[in-house]
């Protein structure tokens, strides 16, 4: 199985801070792609080109995107960071729903579970 990095992005693609800066470092993150697929990682965008925080609901639409290609790659294995919880500002209780109906190739970071099992 391949282990592909998710984490949160801007859509500018700075790649330079947190778990993006971790992307880039060591899961080959293209620097200006912020979206996507991208050497053995995968950018969920959290914030805008001019670093603002997107709304939940792009957000949402970024995260479904995400969840459709891990259904159509069943043998990567994706290693989802809590993304918008670091510096895009949101709580896992806002996030973590979104990861509800995640295939069994994603693995999720421990808040999540606790949220979605809850």
């Amino acid at each position: 199985m391949v282990e592909v990095f998710v984490f949160g992005s801007n859509l500018a693609g700075r790649h330079g801070k947190g778990a993006a800066l971790e992307a880039l470092r060591n899961w080959g993150a293209i620097t200006g792609q912020g979206v996507g697929f991208q050497g053995r990682s995968y950018a969920i965008p959290t914030k805008s080109y001019n670093l603002s925080v997107l709304p939940l609901c792009a957000i949402r639409e970024h995260v479904s995107s995400f969840l459709e290609f891990a259904r159509q790659h069943p043998w990567m294995t994706f290693r989802v960071t809590a993304i918008g919880c670091g510096l895009a500002g949101y709580r896992p209780v806002q996030i973590a729903p979104m990861f509800d109906n995640a295939p069994s190739n994603c693995n999720l970071p421990e808040e999540f579970y606790r949220i979605l099992e809850g």
